[in-house]
């Protein structure tokens, strides 16, 4: 009885023992499955951009063409048949030289009769001055009257206003005669025309186009949101469409204060101070001109996020691999650009792919980098 009482005992205290080493073992391997199964930080990939500082207004480009600064009609002063016109599309011309002519017979029929009339005044006025000096001479020796003599002095003033009037009769057809042949009024370019040999015009219809040697301008029709940030003598460089070697610089001289019913658009016209011979009237030309805005910091649109209900931007810190939230201020939000007015500097790194996924003190890795 008494030895099974301390056999009894014997194996409670082995049960025990074994008990506690299995504990023991499970907590000790517990703690290795937890140190084993701890999950390391993840590293995400980005895309970043250096910041640089953006210059004050943005650049566009405009396309247009090339015009005469002065373009002008020629036509005759008076109406008539054209007998012969002298020159085409695309000719120079010279100051005086002829462009067209009409039919001149009536003109100087008119002359002929006009002159034919001064004659005829002219004449009668030597009679009637022939006649004062004799009543003249009558009158102070007393052998004829003062109201014939007045007669005869109201005669040669009637004379001489007819002779006036005659003279001005062959000056008028003198110049209409002059005016059956149309002439340059100064060196240019034909640029078109409206009459044939034979046609009937009348007075001021357009003969011919010309387009004035003085210079070129660059023409461009502008969006009314663009003309009111672009400065009346903004600097604008014109290149040929088709050759974009061939190119010089102009400024704007002309600003249509009315916009194209049609398209809503401003004509503007930039001097061309230097146009070199390959932009012909009509050439195609595109124009670049900055227009006004302040400074900045321009960065992609996708770099900009919003955090705790501010725009802000990611700063990655090239040392630690890892990025930094910093809130921003933006200027100006276009499609192709965000321009910032404050919160970075250049020469920082901001985050431009995978900005919704970061959070403070994450550590990245740069796409393309293992």
């Amino acid at each position: 009885m008494n030895v099974f009482v301390r056999a009894t005992g014997a194996r409670r205290i082995s049960i025990t023992l074994l008990f506690i080493s299995v504990l023991a073992a499970t907590s000790v391997l517990g703690g290795c499955d937890r140190n084993d199964g701890e999950v390391a930080p993840e590293i995400r990939p980005v895309r970043v951009v250096v910041v640089e500082e953006r210059a004050g207004g943005e650049v566009i480009t405009l396309s247009g063409t090339v015009e005469a600064q002065t373009e002008v009609d020629l036509g005759f002063r008076i109406g008539g048949r054209v007998v012969e016109r002298f020159v085409n599309v695309g000719d120079r011309v010279k100051p005086g030289q002829i462009i067209a002519r009409l039919d001149a017979q009536d003109e100087g029929n008119s002359l002929r009769a006009a002159k034919a009339s001064l004659s005829a005044a002219e004449g009668q006025l030597v009679e009637a001055e022939a006649n004062y000096a004799r009543q003249r001479q009558l009158l102070d020796r007393g052998f004829t009257t003062r109201m014939r003599y007045d007669e005869v002095v109201q005669m040669v003033r009637t004379l001489r206003s007819q002779v006036d009037a005659a003279n001005a009769q062959v000056l008028i057809a003198q110049n209409r005669l002059d005016d059956t042949s149309l002439f340059a009024d100064a060196p240019g370019e034909v640029t078109s025309r409206a009459v044939e040999a034979g046609q009937v015009v009348t007075p001021g219809q357009m003969v011919v186009r010309l387009a004035r040697k003085e210079g070129r301008d660059a023409v461009f029709d502008v969006p009314a949101s663009l003309l009111s940030r672009g400065r009346r003598d903004a600097s604008v460089t014109v290149a040929l469409s088709i050759d974009p070697a061939v190119n010089t610089v102009g400024r704007v001289r002309e600003v249509s204060p009315q916009a194209d019913p049609t398209t809503g658009a401003f004509r503007i016209r930039v001097g061309l101070s230097d146009s070199p011979p390959e932009m012909r009237l009509g050439s195609t030309v595109v124009g670049r001109m900055r227009l006004e805005g302040s400074d900045g910091i321009s960065i992609p649109p996708s770099a900009l996020a919003r955090l705790e209900g501010q725009p802000a931007v990611w700063i990655f810190d090239a040392a630690a691999n890892t990025v930094s939230k910093r809130n921003v201020q933006v200027a100006l939000h276009r499609t192709s650009e965000v321009v910032l007015l404050s919160g970075v500097s250049p020469g920082e790194i901001v985050v431009t792919a995978g900005v919704q996924t970061l959070r403070p003190g994450q550590r990245v890795r740069l796409l393309g980098q293992n």
